[in-house]
């Protein structure tokens, strides 16, 4: 006899869902330590490492995350490193997602007026205190609309890592779709869960753009 959806595959979900939500944090932060590095990288005075930075950008942004994700689990394996599941999507989502914040805050860097900088320069200000004290805070202000809709996008992102059999939501839906057999009911609550948490943040975006269009008129 199969089984119907009730509360125990609902608290199932929520499991799902409590890994969905820390992986999308750990990939948020470790991606914004490593893509505030890249960002700094792409705008710095050195040739070599803007090349660097525009290489490591051009290879996450260009190849599909599902492979990076293979790589990080499949591949380090092939070389004797097992790393568990959660650890291998956690990594791969942190590079992935360090490529895009990276990109996103070094346009919002590149966006501030070249006199902020040579103003800080006619100071006598130091490259670090120049990026501290003045780029960087009127850079983030800059790059926070994009940088919450890329959350966005990064929490539904991770429903890729089922394939290596992280179970976060949507792989939680699939596991109790196959024991109730009711896939519509299912997944409508799988999609309802998603809505809920990425519908807010989509509207926090939309206030900061909206906030920060009416700031530059």
């Amino acid at each position: 006899m199969n089984q119907t959806f009730g509360l125990p595959e609902f608290g199932f979900l929520l499991g799902g869902l409590k890994w969905t939500v820390l992986l999308s944090l750990l990939a948020f932060a470790g991606g914004g330590a490593v893509g505030m590095l890249v960002a700094l990288a792409r705008t710095a005075e050195s040739a070599l490492l803007r090349r660097l930075a525009i290489g490591y950008i051009a290879v996450f942004q260009g190849t599909p995350l599902l492979m990076q994700l293979f790589v990080v689990y499949y591949g380090l394996g092939l070389v004797g490193i097992q790393l568990p599941a959660w650890a291998a999507v956690a990594i791969g989502f942190t590079l992935n997602a360090s490529a895009f914040l990276g990109d996103i805050w070094r346009g919002a860097i590149q966006a501030l007026p070249r006199g902020q900088t040579e103003a800080a320069q006619a100071l006598g200000l130091h490259y670090r205190a120049r990026m501290r004290d003045i780029i960087l805070p009127q850079a983030l202000r800059i790059a926070q609309p994009a940088t919450v809709g890329y959350l966005v996008q990064l929490i539904k992102g991770t429903s890729l890592a089922a394939i290596v059999g992280f179970i976060e939501l949507a792989r939680a839906g699939q596991i109790v779709s196959n024991t109730t057999f009711e896939p519509i009911l299912v997944f409508g609550v799988v999609g309802a869960i998603y809505f809920v948490l990425c519908w807010p943040l989509s509207l926090y975006s939309a206030r900061l753009e909206a906030r920060f269009a009416a700031a530059m008129r």
